[in-house]
């Protein structure tokens, strides 16, 4: 089996790699820490990608990858291959997909991580089990920071890059963001601010938003609230696109979505005291979990491989 694709998915957090083979399966998959605090945040992790990249390849010297899939998280202008900004990594206006193909010396096909996260989902994984063909729907991916993937009529809504930064939308309660703005849906729905308010709050280390979970379940009031928060945050964020877009579903996906009924439940019973006539959305979890993105890189991968042919 010859695995042609060399796949990269870039978080806030970690970066996911893989090698695929030409049906989009995944092999030797590997997640690791971004590297953060670079001087040139872009040529930092392009030198993080080739040192990841030639790693897989030696583990397997006859596998020769035709093309690169890279998607990244942030503004990101798919058509220019440009990655416009990013508030948790510090780029700024960075040719990524020039830089990832003169690092490996291979045609890249380089998008947003959430964007095509949401094109696999909706192909292979949540989209493909709700029974009908879902034309208007949004991924929403709560991790670190929040981003969402827009599907009207079928198609991928971009507008540049610019669509889709649900996080970066301010809603009441919201907070001073790292992106310069204030009232941020991130800097209180996200997992990585639940676990900031808590331990803040409380003067307790907490490292994640599945430490606040648990405390919630044992009573904690602060936990409480903090949760609690964090839902109206997200179902006023969802009621917004209600009005706008009108998504038949909205797929939760990201480390929150690992919470399960404990997030989708109050998440859906807030959406619907927000709702009055709109067409109220299926939430249903993401199903291809962390492989989503990478399994987004592995369409845009095919893509910059059919381009070069």
């Amino acid at each position: 089996m010859n695995p042609p694709y060399l796949l990269f998915d870039v978080g806030g957090t970690d970066i996911k790699a893989a090698l695929s083979d030409d049906e989009g399966n995944l092999l030797g998959i590997r997640r690791v820490p971004t590297r953060r605090g670079t001087p040139d945040p872009a040529a930092g992790l392009i030198d993080q990608l080739h040192s990841l990249g030639t790693d897989l390849m030696a583990e397997s010297p006859r596998l020769k990858p035709q093309a690169v899939g890279l998607l990244v998280c942030g503004v990101v202008d798919e058509e220019r291959g440009r990655g416009v900004f990013s508030a948790n990594l510090g780029w700024r206006d960075a040719p990524l997909r020039e830089m990832a193909s003169a690092a490996f010396a291979l045609p890249v096909g380089f998008g947003h991580d959430v964007s095509n996260a949401g094109t696999a989902e909706l192909r292979y994984g949540a989209g493909s089990e709700l029974g009908t063909k879902v034309r208007n729907a949004v991924m929403l991916v709560i991790g670190t920071g929040i981003a969402a993937a827009l599907f009207v009529d079928g198609h991928p809504v971009s507008s540049g890059g610019y669509a889709g930064e649900l996080g970066h939308a301010a809603v009441p309660g919201g907070l001073d963001c790292p992106c310069g703005a204030h009232g941020c849906l991130e800097t209180i729905g996200s997992a990585g601010a639940i676990a900031k308010r808590y331990a803040h709050a409380t003067g307790k280390p907490a490292t994640g938003a599945r430490e606040v979970l648990e405390a919630m379940n044992a009573g904690d009031l602060t936990a409480i609230r903090i949760w609690d928060e964090a839902i109206e945050a997200l179902a006023f964020s969802i009621a917004q696109l209600c009005s706008s877009i009108a998504p038949e579903a909205v797929i939760i996906g990201g480390g929150l979505a690992q919470s399960g009924e404990a997030l989708l439940g109050p998440l859906r019973l807030a959406l619907r005291k927000k709702l009055s006539y709109h067409r109220e959305p299926l939430i249903v979890p993401a199903r291809l979990g962390q492989d989503a993105g990478l399994r987004g890189a592995y369409l845009k991968a095919v893509e910059a491989k059919e381009e070069q042919a």
